[in-house]
């Protein structure tokens, strides 16, 4: 039998996740936004960091995982 995970534990590894996504999204936008003439290949990547960074945050919601951040 393997370790059981405990909800508080996966929880702090989803919020985690979920602001590291954020802040390479945030960075791709940001870049995106300040290019001259934007590549396809980095406004793909943009779309995919911000459909990651969705999926996250609505795994939270329905975990009901609330945070606060400082």
């Amino acid at each position: 039998m393997g370790k059981k995970l405990k909800k508080k534990d996966m929880d702090k590894e989803l919020l985690n996740a979920l602001y590291q996504v954020e802040g390479e999204w945030r960075q791709l936008q940001d870049f995106v936004r300040k290019s001259i003439d934007p590549s396809q290949n980095g406004m793909k990547e943009e779309l995919l960091a911000k459909s990651k960074y969705m999926m996250l945050l609505r795994e939270a919601r329905i975990r009901n995982v609330k945070a606060t951040r400082f």
